[in-house]
């Protein structure tokens, strides 16, 4: 496998006698390319070429295994054309590297699995859902996008789309986003199915044990493949569903080139497969709801009085004016009266309240108390915050987290005050706040290396960052969501669909407003997507966020290749490329916050004169669009002037 661009095609090479048994299509060799042995693998024995020069001699067959199927092939190349990238850097992320140890272990031969036991009581909870099953049973292709209810056992309904689908005689594919759920989601299937039809895959397993299970994947009939990101290139056979859980999640993308995301591999996959699809969540993104609004996938949804019925009572700062009038300080106030109120009807109840906080830590940075504007530096114009060795009390001077300087006498530029407040205040405080606030109450911490499973049930206080909440048995009472203004506030295009997915996510661990559970948002109630959270309506809010992306022109209404370098690097790109006619060319700009430079884009790979240029297309044109930078980039690589450069295609952060 050669990585550069101009290289990413077929070579001819003569098969020795003693190789012609082994050296079929899928198997890994090493041949001579350039005067040094490189990997590549056999993609098919002809009897002719159309070379007209020498041809080499492969050198030897790695081993017999053929470990690149056909379908994995054709959709390494797919991925590759989509994302303006070379098949090598896409196969190095759907093959894994070999170990020989494990490849010489014997695969168990399993019998078929029995009828799987399906609560079809619960999928009738959703409008078509015994008919999606039905489906999936009569190895037909349905195609939906799946609303989650309140409280949903997921995991379990994930679990029986994939048995039927196994039951009929093929292999579904089910993708996570993080350890946690894969570890929920096995164990479910593992309970429909037994352990030897279920196969997990993910990057903590080890390179012995993930090779093991990427062969039973490759050897064995029909399975259950469950796994995070990089298990959408498992290669099963006869695959009859793919589904996603919880596609809105940034840990789908992967941060290699060509930096493909999970979602759309998923959806390439199934067309080149023939293949079910299922995208489910308890939010829903804009794309989602690109593909139901496109008639490609139709809803899978629950009536809008189970929804109600299964929902939490949530409640906004100030959603009436009686409201206002008990709490006149609960817009600025971090922990509002009905936020204590919640808390304590669900303590008195003994059941546990979960908090969740934007972030871990302490008190990462300051803000002014009465406007919000940033808390700055006189002399560097760096970012306040409180220093780490602060007491409980957090009794210390502000200082600068560039130069060090305390500013005992700060002042507000814009409004005067001399009052600070923090702009995310971490797990860590908010834990010890809520511990004086309600003495004699357990509080747990869940978040940065220590991330709980779940808790005991029981009065007791959470503390969570996003995607640590732990789960409960029976639920938890209230939840208490923190600082919504921060997640709100974040200058990305995704901040509104992703704060509603944190804040769902959450909320669907609370019981049902009917056996008390309830929520407390801690954001203005006249913002859409708080609106969203307390009407407890993704699909309306999937809807807007989608109207908007059509009017400001923004991914997934049309393409967008993001293209990062230094300014001379991506201007030669651009003037080198054929772009199609309807192009638009927005900047450069600087490389967004947090974003890392390309490498060789400087000695350091800090330069300052990365940049980002954007290049927006209409979706009909996208594939032009990728097949131009694909080209330009291996014109610029035979050139040897390659590096410093990076593009992306539709990623998920744009600036």
């Amino acid at each position: 496998m050669l990585p550069l661009p101009h290289l990413d095609r077929e070579f001819d090479y003569l098969v020795p006698k003693e190789f012609d048994a082994d050296a079929q299509p899928g198997v890994r060799v090493r041949v001579r390319f350039a005067g040094r042995l490189v990997d590549g693998f056999v993609l098919a024995r002809l009897a002719e070429t159309d070379h007209d020069g020498k041809l080499g001699w492969l050198e030897r067959v790695v081993s017999a295994e053929r470990v690149l199927t056909p379908e994995i092939a054709e959709l390494a190349e797919v991925v590759a054309d989509r994302y303006a990238g070379t098949r090598a850097d896409v196969l190095r992320l759907a093959v894994p590297a070999r170990h020989a140890r494990v490849e010489a272990e014997a695969t168990p031969v399993v019998d078929p699995p029995s009828e799987p036991a399906v609560d079809r009581v619960a999928w009738s909870a959703y409008t078509h859902g015994p008919n999606f099953l039905d489906a999936l049973a009569s190895g037909r292709l349905p195609r939906a996008v799946w609303q989650a209810l309140p409280g949903e056992q997921w995991s379990i309904r994930l679990a029986e789309s994939a048995a039927v689908t196994v039951a009929g005689g093929r292999s579904a594919l089910v993708v996570v986003p993080d350890q946690r759920d894969l570890d929920r989601l096995e164990a479910a299937c593992t309970a429909l199915l037994g352990a030897e039809h279920v196969v997990a895959l993910s990057a903590g397993l080890g390179p012995a044990k993930r090779y093991r299970q990427w062969l039973r994947c490759l050897r064995s009939g029909p399975v259950v493949v469950v796994g995070t990101r990089s298990a959408v290139f498992a290669p099963v056979s006869t695959l009859g569903m793919i589904a996603i859980w919880d596609d809105g999640d940034d840990s789908f993308a992967e941060p290699r080139s060509p930096y493909p995301h999970a979602r759309e591999v998923a959806l390439l996959r199934a067309h080149v497969s023939g293949a079910a699809v299922m995208i489910g969540g308890h939010s829903r993104t804009a794309e989602a709801e690109a593909l139901v609004d496109s008639g490609w996938a139709h809803d899978l949804v629950a009536p809008r009085e189970l929804v109600r019925e299964r929902q939490p009572h949530v409640v906004a700062l100030a959603d009436s004016d009686h409201a206002l009038a008990r709490d006149p300080a609960a817009r600025v106030a971090r922990l509002p009266a009905i936020a204590f109120e919640a808390a304590r009807a669900a303590l008195k109840a003994d059941a546990p309240v979960l908090v969740q906080v934007p972030r871990a830590g302490y008190v990462p940075s300051l803000a002014c108390a009465k406007c919000r504007n940033p808390a700055r530096c006189r002399r560097c114009n760096g970012p306040l915050a409180l220093p780490s060795a602060a007491g409980s009390d957090g009794a210390s001077s502000p200082t600068c987290s560039w130069c060090g300087i305390a500013d005992a006498a700060h002042r507000c530029t814009v409004c005067g005050s001399r009052n600070l407040r923090a702009v995310v205040i971490g797990a860590g405080r908010t834990a010890e706040e809520l511990g004086r606030a309600f003495p004699g109450v357990p509080v747990h911490n869940s978040g940065g290396a220590t991330v709980l499973d779940s808790v005991r049930p029981g009065a007791a206080l959470v503390v969570s960052t996003v995607g640590a909440e732990p789960t409960v048995e029976g639920g938890y009472g209230a939840a208490l969501l923190l600082d919504g203004w921060a997640l709100l506030g974040r200058a990305d295009l995704r901040a509104a669909e992703e704060t509603l997915r944190r804040w769902m996510t959450a909320a669907a661990m609370v019981r049902p407003g009917s056996d008390g559970g309830r929520v407390v948002v801690v954001a203005e109630s006249e913002i859409p997507t708080v609106q969203a959270l307390v009407r407890w309506d993704p699909l309306w809010h999937a809807r807007s966020q989608l109207d908007e992306r059509v009017e400001v022109r923004f991914p997934p209404a049309v393409h967008v290749a993001a293209i990062d370098g230094t300014t001379d690097a991506i201007t030669a790109l651009v003037e080198s490329a054929d772009l199609p006619e309807a192009v638009e060319v927005l900047g450069p700009v600087d490389l967004p916050d947090g974003q890392r430079p390309p490498a060789g884009s400087g000695e350091d790979g800090l330069s300052g004169d990365v940049q980002r240029l954007l290049i927006r297309v209409p979706r009909s044109t996208g594939a032009a669009l990728a097949r131009a930078l694909s080209a330009a980039q291996a014109s610029r690589s035979a050139k040897k002037l390659g590096a410093g450069v990076r593009v992306q295609i539709d990623p998920i952060r744009i600036g």
